[in-house]
């Protein structure tokens, strides 16, 4: 009996101390934790309102998913930053982001190499490539008569700008009914072939719309040509430092996964949660 006595209150014990080592289930408004840091519901719904103007209530299971995931690679990004000494501190929506920040520019410190420019050039010429163009002025009147006075005085010899300051309605009447260089796929399908046709110098007819009367004239005409390597290069350098900074935010994100235990609490969430930081995804990678 002693001993029977004995066992029961040694297998008490252990339940006890196995108890006592269970980690207490969290706050039914803790969300995540980040290491040892809780991450509650209601920081969620500020990011939410901040990022869609929306608290979340009209939105999708999807979005609020794909939400949450932004806001938790926010916080390990920016914990990152804090623990690489390259940002002091990361307090509030807005210093998370300026230590992203810092964390991204510390990777991309380097520019483009030439040969990294050129290269790209060469994949990617036909993106390059420029449609022919004309460089175009207007004049714009509300009625037939007036046109027909602008046509007259233009074939007079008054210049075209002339006319178009004083007669045309349109907002660009002050600079001469200057339109800019475009493209045929940048000009209304009514009037792309009235221009087209018109060589530099020439006025077209007048040509009528739902709200007025438009005369046109091509100043000069541009052919289509591949844009050379010197115009180029500032929109080659933005587009690979875009792509080198996506992939560094990648690789970074993956080594804060890997550095800062992070755990969901789905069941604490008002919406299916199947992110990459869920249970289901880390016994996957498990």
């Amino acid at each position: 009996m002693r001993a029977a006595g004995k066992g029961t209150l040694s297998f008490g014990m252990a339940l006890l101390m196995m108890a006592c080592q269970r980690p207490a289930p969290p706050a039914p408004d803790v969300v995540a934790r980040i290491g040892e840091t809780e991450v509650r519901y209601s920081e969620l719904e500020a990011y939410i309102e901040a990022t869609v103007g929306d608290t979340g209530g009209t939105l999708g299971g999807d979005v609020l998913s794909g939400l949450f995931d932004q806001f938790l690679e926010e916080r390990l990004l920016a914990r990152l930053a804090v623990d690489r000494g390259v940002a002091a501190a990361a307090e509030g929506a807005a210093g998370r982001r300026r230590a992203i920040d810092a964390l991204l520019q510390d990777g991309l410190r380097r520019e483009p190499a030439p040969a990294e420019i050129a290269g790209f050039y060469q994949a990617h010429r036909q993106e390059f490539a420029r449609p022919e163009r004309v460089r175009v002025r207007q004049i714009l009147t509300e009625d037939r008569a007036s046109a027909e006075k602008a046509l007259r005085e233009i074939a007079a010899g008054q210049p075209f700008e002339a006319v178009a300051r004083r007669l045309s309605k349109d907002p660009s009447a002050a600079s001469g009914g200057y339109q800019g260089e475009l493209s045929r796929a940048e000009l209304p399908p009514a009037f792309a072939d009235t221009i087209f046709r018109l060589g530099p110098g020439e006025v077209s007819g007048l040509v009528q719309a739902d709200y007025g009367f438009h005369i046109f004239q091509v100043t000069e005409r541009e052919p289509a040509e591949v844009m050379p390597l010197e115009a180029a290069r500032d929109e080659i350098v933005a587009r690979l430092r875009r792509e080198r900074a996506d992939r560094l935010l990648g690789s970074l994100v993956q080594e804060a996964r890997r550095q800062y235990n992070v755990k969901v609490y789905e069941r604490n969430l008002p919406f299916g949660y199947e992110g990459p930081y869920g249970e289901s995804q880390t016994k996957k990678a498990g």
